[in-house]
This record gives C-alpha cells, sequence and structure tokens, in this order.
C-alpha cells in the first residue's frame, strides 16, 4: 500500500471531470459517518466535493474539519485520500441542496491489491425524474470544476 501527499497522476486524472465518492466524517459519537457524494479534483493537492446543507455530514464538517474521500474508479482506482476541509459556498446554484467545500489533501492511500481489480463505484438515476437529476448532477461538477474564489 503506497501513501503520498498528492494524488497520484492518474487518480487526478479520474477526478479532474468529477467522480461518484464516499464522504467520510467524524461523527459527534466519534464514529466514521460516511455518505455517498460527487467529487472533482482540481489539483493533486486539491479536490472539491458536495455536502448537504443541514445535514450530520455538514455539521461533522464545521466541528471537526477532518475528512476522507474513497474513491472507486475505473481502471482500478482505489484511494482513500484525508485532508482538511473547508467551506467555499455555502449553497451549489445548480443544487442548492448542497454546499461546496474544498479538501486539502494531507494523504492518499493506494488501496489496490496486486491480482485483483475493482469495479468503480456505480449508481443509476431512476423514476420519472432521472433526466433531472442526471442533468443536475452535470451541472454541479461543471460548477465545482470551474468556480473561483475571485469572482
Amino acid at each position: 500500500m503506497k501513501i503520498t501527499s498528492v494524488l497520484p497522476e492518474r487518480v487526478f486524472a479520474y477526478l479532474r471531470s468529477g467522480a461518484p465518492a464516499v464522504l467520510v466524517t467524524v461523527g459527534e459519537d466519534e464514529w466514521g459517518h460516511a455518505v455517498m457524494t460527487w467529487a472533482v479534483a482540481l489539483a493533486q493537492a486539491v479536490v472539491r466535493f458536495g455536502v448537504d446543507v443541514d445535514s450530520a455530514t455538514q455539521a461533522n464538517l464545521e466541528r471537526d474539519g477532518k475528512a476522507s474521500i474513497q474513491v472507486i474508479g475505473r481502471d482500478n482506482v482505489l484511494v482513500l485520500i484525508k485532508g482538511h476541509a473547508r467551506l467555499l459556498r455555502e449553497r451549489i446554484e445548480a443544487g442548492p441542496f448542497m454546499g461546496m467545500w474544498e479538501l486539502a489533501v494531507t494523504e492518499v492511500k493506494d488501496q489496490t491489491w496486486e491480482s485483483v481489480v475493482v469495479s468503480p463505484l456505480l449508481y443509476q438515476w431512476t423514476g420519472p425524474r432521472a433526466e433531472t437529476m442526471r442533468q443536475v448532477e452535470e451541472a454541479v461538477l461543471a460548477e465545482m470544476r470551474d468556480w473561483s474564489e475571485e469572482r
């Protein structure tokens, strides 16, 4: 298991356009609290992600600031990214149910095993609003990629 302080190039390339991930925070009870989210890498030491507004996850980040992002992606990408999170925007315009957070990467653990290939973390929108939700997802990822504090 290789540990680095920045995203390896293949992980950065995978997350550059955005991907689903599992976000883990420290709950008030001091146990791990895991939720699905979307993550986007802006640089090899910076990952943006979404957090539901008024959620336990948001409260955990506001209290503690520590987060881990588990990425399970195509081409056998399997990493745990640790770091300190900060709030960038209280609400994402494209998805006002989420706030935009940024993780300053402190540690990346490559969790791949020799002779094992993982399947990507996948989900599928279903029901009558599936196409609308797919469009919201794309817009949220684009906003996380493109938003700048200089605006």
